[in-house]
């Protein structure tokens, strides 16, 4: 299905603004594919607001498992369109960091694994998408950077906190100060990106193959150590457990020696 694309362009917006959302739901799977005709996707705020209903419309349907986020184009995701956003006054900044952060808390906040699928540049905005989502795997070819510091800005959409949090605070300071692009190898090595691929042609088996592997874990479990790994309160997310079907079906599948039936599950 198609979500609410990026349809009313902004004032001064060239065509690369366009970028279409697309969400495709075959539970236990769903996927959100950024596309433009000219291969160069981009964040507007109506591309934000799209982004953000497709991922809401995830949130409600139980029965998703996984959800990759991923583009066609030459393309990642480019960030925010620089000959909009130079025109922004400090209050329609602010407005559009907030829609941001928003959008990229709600992303992180899915109680199903995420997965960006990286086929090429993720810059700005476009890494800090990549970075809300559980996991990274990126083409051999693709880099990846925060180069907002080189147009006198900062990445405002939660990008920091996140990556420093990754990857550690010396690391991040190097990626988000300098603005310098890394490659998909260098990022695999301090963990940014979680795999590499060798081909555009390879990532999509690769990253299916992925999502399936968290396939025995209990989605209610998932969806707690989630909320644990953001909320840092791993107490109150395991006396949770002892609230939902999955826990105890899960420990009477051990005992049983027998996989275990996950309430979601049907």
């Amino acid at each position: 299905m198609r979500a609410a694309s990026g349809g009313r362009p902004d004032t001064g917006s060239i065509a690369m603004t366009k970028t279409e959302v697309l969400l495709d739901i075959d539970a236990p799977h769903a996927s959100i594919t950024f596309f433009t005709e000219d291969g160069i996707n981009i964040l507007s705020p109506d591309v934000l607001h799209s982004f953000g209903a497709a991922v809401a419309r995830i949130s409600k349907d139980s029965r998703i498992r996984s959800t990759v986020v991923q583009a066609k184009g030459k393309v990642f995701v480019a960030g925010a369109d620089i000959k909009v956003m130079k025109n922004y006054s400090a209050d329609e900044g602010r407005d559009y960091a907030r829609l941001g952060q928003d959008v990229m808390n709600d992303l992180a906040a899915l109680p199903c694994v995420t997965v960006a699928a990286i086929n090429g540049a993720a810059m700005g905005g476009g890494l800090e998408l990549a970075l809300a989502c559980d996991f990274r795997i990126a083409v051999k070819s693709a880099r990846l950077a925060l180069p907002e510091a080189t147009l006198g800005l900062i990445p405002g959409w939660g990008g920091i906190p996140r990556l420093m949090k990754l990857i550690g605070p010396a690391r991040a300071k190097r990626l988000f100060l300098s603005g310098l692009p890394v490659s998909a190898e260098d990022g695999l090595a301090f963990g940014l990106v979680d795999e590499i691929v060798n081909s555009a042609e390879d990532l999509g088996p690769r990253v299916t193959a992925f999502c399936k592997s968290f396939r025995r874990a209990s989605p209610a479990a998932v969806a707690l150590a989630k909320r644990a790994s953001r909320d840092l309160d791993d107490v109150s997310a395991f006396a949770e457990c002892f609230r939902t079907p999955d826990c105890r079906e899960g420990m009477t599948a051990f005992l049983e020696k027998r996989p275990a039936s996950w309430m979601e599950e049907g």
